[in-house]
């Protein structure tokens, strides 16, 4: 009996062993691709917002309550059309003052220079008179020149592009209460990161992509970059000139796709599928560590200067955990 059980305890330990060594050199499934022939291009992305080439903003100098404006929103305006006028009643008020008083001051003046040339007045009191008529004069000129910045007008000729700001409302300081511009040309101004920036040249074609037009891709071209960019934002500002026939409208933001440079029929492989240089390929039932050679990296695709061809089957996404060497059985192979 005892021989029995040992028997039967060698059985079942020979049993395990050949399973866990199954379990071991069982062929690891793996999905598998084949590089394609395409167009790899190398993209600086950033996003931008439509805006008319020629406009300004127009914004109040004083706070202070909106009395008049006009309804002229997508109308044409000459240069100096007013746009809205502020309640200057303090001013105005403050300026009636002032003119009364000069005309008493202009009186005490006549009256002592009569005086003087009698010579029965003081030259002091001459003197002052004058003094009090200059200072009275020099009050109304500022303040009548005060006055012009409660009225708004626009800065140049073009068409209001948009108005903000009703009647009875307050105008803040810095609130912009008027758009006025010419509508076209269009351009897109975008952010640049300052690492992107040495790769991009005016003249270079941009893609753009914007959430009013879902599947469309629209162009323009790089027409103009900031010498100057934003130590705080770490970018530089980029204008793209759109085409008189862009559908984009003023005020709508897009995704900008800057093409620094296009590879044409170039060997593409799966993003996932390559760590750095490398790949691993099927060798029969084997899995193999390969190196190769890398041109443009994009999100989604890697072109392959060198180290493939059409026959090559590469494991996607690339298996970290895989050795060189190991059995694999395709388990499917991915569309490219």
């Amino acid at each position: 009996m005892r021989l029995i059980r040992y028997a039967i305890g060698l059985v079942v330990v020979a049993s395990a062993a050949a399973a866990v060594g199954w379990f071991i050199l069982k062929p690891k499934p793996v999905i598998t691709v084949t590089p394609s022939r395409g167009d790899a291009a190398e993209i600086v992305y950033a996003s931008g917002v439509v805006e008319p080439l020629i406009w300004a903003k127009v914004t109040p100098v004083v706070r202070e309550r909106i009395v008049e404006q006009c309804n002229c929103e997508g109308s044409r305006v000459a240069k100096g059309h007013v746009l809205a006028r502020l309640d200057n009643s303090q001013v105005e008020a403050s300026l009636a003052e002032h003119r009364a008083r000069l005309t008493l001051a202009r009186e005490e003046h006549r009256r002592q220079s009569v005086l003087v040339e009698r010579n029965v007045g003081s030259q002091q009191a001459f003197d002052r008179t004058r003094s009090e008529v200059a200072q009275l004069e020099s009050l109304i000129a500022g303040q009548q020149a005060r006055l012009e910045s409660y009225v708004l007008r626009a800065p140049g000729a073009g068409v209001v592009l948009r108005r903000d700001g009703e009647v009875g409302e307050v105008a803040e300081l810095g609130s912009v209460l008027f758009w006025v511009g010419e509508p076209n040309p269009l351009i897109v101004t975008a952010d640049v990161n300052e690492e992107d920036i040495p790769r991009v040249e005016v003249g270079q074609r941009a893609l753009l992509r914007s959430d009013a037009f879902p599947g469309r891709t629209l162009e323009a071209v790089v027409d103009r970059i900031t010498p100057k960019g934003d130590p705080v934002t770490k970018a530089y500002r980029v204008r793209f000139r759109l085409p008189d026939d862009t559908p984009l409208r003023i005020g709508m933001s897009t995704d900008v796709n800057i093409v620094i440079r296009v590879a044409g029929d170039a060997w593409l492989v799966p993003t996932v599928a390559v760590d750095g240089a490398r790949i691993v390929v099927i060798d029969g039932d084997r899995a193999r560590l390969q190196e190769i050679r890398t041109g443009i990296r994009g999100p989604a695709g890697v072109e392959v200067v060198a180290g493939v061809d059409e026959t090559t089957r590469i494991v996607s996404p690339f298996p970290a955990g895989l050795a060189d060497g190991a059995r694999v059985s395709i388990s499917a192979t991915a569309a490219r």
